[in-house]
């Protein structure tokens, strides 16, 4: 009888090692994209720390981010200086020491790739990422990371690589690594309840 246990324990770990692996394995980019996607709009608390190799303390700026599907992007940062930046489909607008300044993104195609791999991410647009990035993904849904790759030489001269990451539909972290060595990490806690 106790054989029979273990042989049926032994299974059912089995059974269950099998299904884990199977819900492991169907966590997909279009999985990710649609668990993305279906999030309209969203507000988050930022702190982003910036390490540049010019300078001997890291950087440190915090706010707000606002997105809404498709393409409607805002960084409000509070400290240490106030500045907004809003992007409304292809025209960036920046506010800062009192003087606002409208660009269109088209005219800087390395910003317009970097914005839209925030865009596209928490739009789940899968189609626009991979339209400037290789992208790859790790993990599952409830802790999740993608990987972009630029795939553009003028981007790849500016950015090596861009991980973003998460649970769920909500980004948690975004990591930019530069060609040049730098790297800026924020890191993201939703306020959209609050």
């Amino acid at each position: 009888m106790r054989a029979f246990y273990a042989a049926l324990a032994a299974a059912v770990l089995c059974v269950t090692s099998t299904l884990a692996v199977a819900a492991d394995a169907s966590w997909t980019l279009d999985r990710l994209m649609n668990t993305l996607g279906a999030k309209k709009s969203g507000r988050a608390h930022f702190t982003e720390t910036r390490y540049l190799k010019i300078a001997q303390e890291p950087l440190e700026s915090s706010g707000e981010l606002v997105f809404v599907a498709p393409d409607h992007l805002e960084k409000h940062t509070a400290s240490p200086k106030p500045e907004n930046l809003v992007v409304d489909g292809d025209m960036l607008t920046v506010d800062r020491n009192g003087r606002k300044v409208t660009i269109p993104l088209r005219n800087y195609p390395e910003l317009g790739a970097f914005i839209e791999s925030i865009r596209a991410t928490l739009a789940g647009n899968r189609f626009a990422l991979e339209n400037a990035y290789t992208v790859s993904i790790d993990g599952k849904g409830d802790d999740w990371t993608m990987t972009l790759v630029p795939t553009d030489s003028r981007m790849k001269q500016k950015v090596s690589s861009i991980t973003l990451a998460g649970t769920g539909a909500a980004l948690a972290r975004v990591e930019i690594r530069q060609a040049d060595g730098d790297r800026s990490l924020m890191r993201l806690q939703d306020a959209s309840a609050h």
